[in-house]
């Protein structure tokens, strides 16, 4: 049986300073944050990704991005990749067995009429919006030793785009990986700080305190639950 791993990525109020958009039918942006270290070759800015920022704010439109997770058929990525520096997250990653879900969460800022959305919580929220089943997790020690037939999976990842590769861990997504079509709250409808039953009720996380900057972790007899949850709400 599977177990699950969610993590959170994407852009928030630090990196690069705002939040992506979601609407009140669970329709979303993923904006990755911004790369913040060289790289060895050309990366996107968010002015190239297919979405209109969700800010005026032309000067980051010329800002190079860290586009990780990345999501095949998404802002021209081809693959389903994931790397990560942090020791806090690589340890927990790096024990992901074939079969296992990687899911993606993000905070997200609620554009429209809060009335149409009673799921949501008002003005922002922690979503799940994106799953990998996971072919292959690797540690960066293991990844080094790899022939380069075991490491074309990885190859496109943005980690491996930098100057100095630093990946404490890849994962890559196989079959049935994805980037949702609708974000699915993991916050409660009341507010963006308060865990819903997503986190309090299946995850190991006790829900108090920020956690939605947590790693949460889920077994098997809530990882199953949390895919039909996931299925179940797209269209």
């Amino acid at each position: 049986m599977p177990r699950a791993i969610a993590i959170n990525v994407g852009a928030n109020t630090t990196l690069p300073g705002f939040r992506g958009p979601v609407t009140p039918d669970g329709r979303f942006a993923y904006v990755p944050i911004p790369e913040r270290e060289p790289t060895g070759e050309a990366v996107p800015t968010y002015g190239d990704l297919s979405f209109r920022l969700p800010v005026d704010t032309s000067d980051v439109a010329d800002r190079r991005v860290h586009l990780d997770p990345e999501f095949a058929g998404v802002h021209g990525s081809t693959t389903h990749t994931y790397g990560d520096e942090h020791g806090v997250k690589a340890g927990p990653l790096s024990t992901l067995d074939p079969g296992d879900s990687l899911l993606f969460y993000a905070t997200l800022s609620l554009r429209g009429d809060p009335a149409g959305a009673p799921a949501f919580p008002p003005e922002w929220g922690a979503y799940l919006i994106g799953e990998f089943r996971v072919e292959r997790a690797v540690t960066g020690e293991t990844y080094r030793e790899l022939d380069d037939a075991a490491r074309a999976p990885f190859t496109s990842n943005a980690h491996l785009k930098r100057a100095a590769f630093d990946a404490k861990v890849l994962v890559a997504g196989g079959e049935g990986s994805r980037l949702l079509d609708r974000a699915v709250p993991l916050s409660a409808p009341d507010a963006g700080a308060t865990a819903g039953r997503l986190v309090t009720e299946l995850s190991s996380d006790s829900g108090k305190g920020p956690w939605w900057r947590r790693v949460l972790r889920y077994d098997e007899g809530a990882t199953a639950e949390l895919r039909r949850v996931v299925d179940d709400a797209q269209p």
